[in-house]
Parts: structure tokens; C-alpha cells; sequence
């Protein structure tokens, strides 16, 4: 079941205590689109416009993620050597020989400052606030999705400096203190946790499609990729599919250890809600992303297992880090390791670009809206207001993200 909202409407003329606030002339209709699937998400959350033209602009996170996350390209299939010590040093180094050079890397170590991390800290804020500007609604549900994986996805990493550097994050994400259950965003008005953005509002709005699980970064070496850009709602669909056909053809996505045994990644378990008929949906699923030689190997298994992990952070080196020359040797055995896979689409972060890229988010407007955008979105509100009994005039002096596509 489809339920439709419009709102038609022209110029409007208020005051607030005195003070005048014009709005732009317009007059259009917008269609609100609620789907039946929606009725448990939090109201402010619910209906999309498939209509709408407007996009959410994301240059801050595009040049954090550009400057700091290294993309190690697709997996090669092959076991990292076993742990060495150190030269001058009788400490072994301990990796998961399996995964340990797979998944892209966030630059953690560059956030050293106070200065540094309240950068995220602001994009976050940021994001968190733009709902209060724009409803939600006003979006075409592709942009809907790309806001709350970037929201998310930001969040997280925001959360992952404080541990940092943590090497091993298991305890923070299994059990009943986990980070993904704790309240730390507030988007309008709602307090809301990781599982909250997942499970909540996402599952249902995309009619669980597993593809959702590939958006979602976690900060470790076991699960799915932070993508060197922000995601946008022209293109969420398709990154989210080149992030599932990564992981799935990645030592940490999926294994054939034996010919009767198939190994799957435990990210599969924890979102067996995406799999109502879990093994015969999880197969069907990675027959899809699968290439080459795996599909017979999955056919051919009588047995699947959701047991390959990895719980490292996606560092560089920082986690590795120990006093001392031979840290150096671990750093440059780590990073060989990391951007050994340079020909399959890795890409090493650039020093330079770290250094300017704090400079450009500082200089930058985090700039969402543009004023045409502003000034229809005001009148929308506005609007929306008035058919429901009530108006409050809200000033919108501070940058926006959203914009118009001609």
C-alpha cells in the first residue's frame, strides 16, 4: 500500500516577534510517497519524494575521505605470510594470515590533534542537524540513503578515534554493551543508535536488501569497506554493489577451505534478518557478486560455515606501533603488505594531501543548500506547518548541503 501526501503552494509573508521573514514565490506540487513497510519508522523518518530533485552536497567528507582512506584494491586471494618477529626484538607481530592485507584503510593515525578529530566531530554535527533544514521526505529515497550511510559511516569513525589505537574492536561490537546499541546521534528530535539507523529506519525503507550491510562501516579488516568518496544519491546503488562484489570476492567475504565446506564471513550471521530463509537467500545472494572458480566451489560445498573473522581495525600501522627501531620495520612490512595490490585499484594516502585537506574542510562552508534550494525548502516548511495547525518561523542562516539539479 502507497499513500500519497501533496502540498501545493504560493508566496507567504510572516513575522516572528516582530521580525519579518519573506519567502520565495512558488508554486508547485510535491508528492510524498509513504509505502506500508514504514509504519514502525519514527514519523519524521517516514515517505520520500520521487519527484524531488534535491541533493545533498558532501565536499567536506569527499575531501577527508580522498586524503585519508587508501584503497587497497581487490583482493588477490592470497594468505599474508606468517607472524615474524621483529627485527631486534623477540615480540611477534600477530595477524590474521587470511584477510590481513584486504580492506581499504582509514588513516588514523593523521587524527592526532584535538584540532584534527573535531573535524569529524563537526561533520557530524553537521549532518545530524540537516534534517531540522530539510525533512527527510523532501528526498527522493536514494538521497535518503545516501545521507544515512554518510551519517552513519561518519559517526562511526568519529566513535573508532576515541578507541584508537585499539587494535582488536570484538568486545566493542558483540555482546550487550555494543557500540552499534548506544544512543549518540539525536536527528530530529529522536535519539537514535547504529542499530536504531540500521534495523530501524534503513531495513524497512529499502525492503531489506542486503545490499544495505555493504554501506555500513564498522572500522574492521572483517567488514565491508569505507569507500574513498561520500556516497551520493545518484550513485549509492552502484557503490553499494561494487563494495558487495569486493567483499564477496575477498578472503574475508567468502573461503573454500575444502571441496565440501564453504567459508562465509560472520557479518552474514549478524544480519541473518537480511536472509529470512538464511542459507538458500545467503547462496542466492553471493551468486550473485561471486566470479570465477567460487560459484562451483559453493555449489559444490555441503557445508557453509559464518565463521571467517577479523576484528583488526583498518589502521595503517598505528595499532602495531611499539617503542623502539623495530617499529619501523613492522610499518613498512604492514604498508608493503596494505598497497601490494596496487594493479587491482589500491591507492596510497598521500601525505601532502593530509596536510592541505585540513586546511580545504576549514575553509570550506560545509555548504548543503544553495539559496534557491533555501528559500523553497523555507517555504515548503512553512507550509507544511500551516496545514498542520501550527507555525515556527526558523531562521536558516547556517550553511546547508542540499541543491537542486536543473
Amino acid at each position: 500500500m502507497t499513500l500519497l501526501f501533496s502540498s501545493l503552494f504560493t508566496s507567504s509573508l510572516f513575522t516572528n516577534k516582530g521580525k519579518k521573514v519573506s519567502v520565495l514565490v512558488l508554486s508547485f506540487c510535491l508528492f510524498f510517497k509513504i509505502q506500508a513497510n514504514e509504519a514502525n519508522i519514527p514519523e519524521s523518518f517516514k515517505g520520500d519524494t520521487p519527484s524531488s530533485s534535491y541533493t545533498i552536497k558532501y565536499n567536506d567528507i569527499d575531501l577527508l575521505f580522498n586524503s585519508l582512506v587508501m584503497a587497497t584494491g581487490m583482493s588477490d586471494r592470497k594468505k599474508t605470510k606468517g607472524d615474524q618477529a621483529e627485527m631486534g626484538s623477540r615480540l611477534k607481530i600477530n595477524i590474521n594470515r587470511l584477510s590481513a592485507s584486504e580492506a581499504n584503510r582509514f588513516y588514523f593515525e593523521a587524527l592526532e590533534t584535538d584540532e584534527q578529530r573535531a573535524v569529524i566531530t563537526n561533520i557530524r554535527k553537521n549532518l545530524e542537524k540537516l534534517p531540522d533544514t530539510a525533512p527527510l521526505q523532501y528526498f527522493h529515497k536514494s538521497e535518503q540513503l545516501a545521507y544515512w550511510l554518510n551519517l552513519y559511516n561518519i559517526t562511526m569513525i568519529e566513535q573508532l578515534i576515541k578507541l584508537y589505537p585499539q587494535k582488536d574492536l570484538e568486545d566493542e561490537f558483540v555482546g550487550k554493551d555494543s557500540i552499534l546499541d548506544k544512543k549518540l546521534l539525536k536527528v530530529s528530535g529522536i535519539e537514535l543508535s547504529f542499530n536504531d539507523i540500521q534495523h530501524k529506519i534503513l531495513m524497512p525503507k529499502f525492503d531489506n536488501d542486503p545490499l544495505i550491510i555493504y554501506g555500513l562501516y564498522q572500522g574492521f579488516i572483517g567488514g565491508p569497506n569505507i569507500r574513498p568518496e561520500a556516497y551520493k544519491g545518484d550513485s549509492v546503488f552502484q557503490s553499494l554493489k561494487d563494495n558487495a562484489y569486493e567483499f564477496v570476492n575477498s578472503n574475508r567475504g567468502t573461503y573454500a577451505e575444502r571441496r565440501n565446506v564453504f567459508r562465509v564471513s560472520s557479518l552474514y550471521e549478524r544480519n541473518k534478518n537480511y536472509f529470512p530463509n538464511f542459507e538458500a537467500d545467503l547462496v542466492k545472494h553471493l551468486h550473485e557478486y561471486l566470479i570465477g572458480e567460487m560459484h562451483q566451489s559453493l555449489d559444490d560445498s555441503t557445508k557453509i560455515r559464518t565463521n571467517i573473522n577479523n576484528w583488526d581495525i583498518t589502521d595503517i600501522y598505528g595499532s602495531l606501533r611499539k617503542s623502539g627501531n623495530s617499529a619501523m620495520t613492522s610499518e613498512a612490512a604492514l604498508l608493503d603488505a596494505v598497497v601490494g595490490n596496487a594493479d587491482n585499484g589500491g591507492t596510497m594516502v598521500s601525505l601532502n594531501a593530509i596536510s592541505n585537506m585540513y586546511a580545504d574542510i576549514a575553509q570550506s562552508s560545509l555548504s548543503r543548500f544553495s539559496p534557491e534550494q533555501l528559500a523553497q525548502i523555507q517555504a515548503l516548511s512553512f507550509k507544511r506547518a500551516q496545514n498542520a495547525g501550527y507555525v515556527e518561523v526558523t531562521d536558516f542562516d547556517t550553511p546547508s548541503r542540499v541543491e537542486k539539479n536543473n
